[in-house]
């Protein structure tokens, strides 16, 4: 793997500066294939980053090599009105969320140029080691065959299939581990 730093941050205000330098990259990796986003997508991404930022166990973690984002991986804990299980025919018993029970990878993305060299698990690795949950979820699209496979050999198996919220949006499917 090439040489990247690093680095964690869990404080809102230094998440949202962080944003000048993750949305280009969001946007950029997102437009490719399987993903093909546009500009809807990216201010979903936006509003959205703004809301988890201040959410209890928020942790992004910026990947630069040099001067240069390579990649990002950000997520929380699910809080107990979490409505990530909704649509998802699972036990109330797994679902029940309590603030510290569940972390919730919400984005990994590594630029085309930093791909294939360990980025994407050392991301991994970094935003979920310092939780102390007992679990973690994700969601990816089923046409993301490599994410999926990485979160596979992640030891994260599969919940099931949700159906897109809106007109539009896509399929995911939930996994854990």
């Amino acid at each position: 793997m090439q040489d990247f730093v690093l680095d964690t941050v869990t404080d809102p205000d230094a998440a949202a500066q962080a944003l000048d330098v993750i949305a280009p990259l969001y946007g950029q990796v997102f437009a490719e294939p399987p993903y093909f986003e546009g500009p809807r997508d990216l201010a979903g991404f936006l509003k959205g980053y703004e809301a988890f930022r201040s959410m209890p166990g928020f942790r992004l973690v910026l990947a630069c090599s040099g001067e240069t984002l390579a990649g990002f991986a950000f997520g929380l804990l699910l809080q107990s009105d979490s409505r990530w299980w909704t649509g998802l025919d699972l036990d109330d018993s797994f679902t029940r969320e309590d603030g510290h029970r569940t972390f919730v990878i919400r984005e990994i993305a590594v630029g085309p140029e930093w791909r294939r060299q360990g980025l994407g698990r050392a991301l991994h690795a970094e935003v979920v080691g310092g939780t102390s949950a007992e679990r973690t979820t994700l969601a990816v699209r089923p046409e993301a065959e490599a994410a999926t496979k990485m979160y596979a050999a992640l030891g994260y198996r599969d919940l099931g299939t949700k159906e897109p919220a809106g007109e539009g949006d896509p399929v995911y499917r939930y996994m854990i581990r």
